[in-house]
């Protein structure tokens, strides 16, 4: 696969974003949040994803190290994405692939990671 432009969002719309990338694999994970909202997850760098629209609309949520910003939306409280950084310092976004438009996880090979023992 070749990278491709791909649009994102909540399900209400009020978030919504655009993201490049090049999507040949992707995770889910046990921990107790993602377990719970059965993401499947890949991640970029900081400069391939642009918000577009709902930077006020978003609400936070940090756990466990609380490094990684778990920004959902206030009206209709999907996390279509996530913010962190590396222990490099580099911008990381994890996207959700089930909030991207045009995009079909049957497509992809997905693993399985165990967060709940990290």
């Amino acid at each position: 696969m070749t990278a491709k432009t791909y649009f994102g969002s909540c399900q209400c719309g009020t978030v919504s974003y655009e993201v490049v990338l090049d999507i040949g694999s992707a995770i889910t994970c046990n921990c107790s949040r993602c377990r719970r909202l059965g993401w499947t997850i890949t991640f970029v760098p900081g400069e391939a994803f642009t918000l577009l629209s709902g930077q006020d609309d978003l609400a936070e949520f940090r756990f466990n190290s609380k490094t990684i910003r778990h920004l959902f939306c206030r009206h209709c409280g999907i996390e279509s994405f996530a913010e962190a950084r590396g222990e490099d310092g580099t911008e990381t976004v994890a996207i959700n692939l089930g909030c991207l438009d045009d995009f079909d996880l049957r497509d992809i090979e997905i693993r399985s990671v165990d967060g709940a023992s990290m």
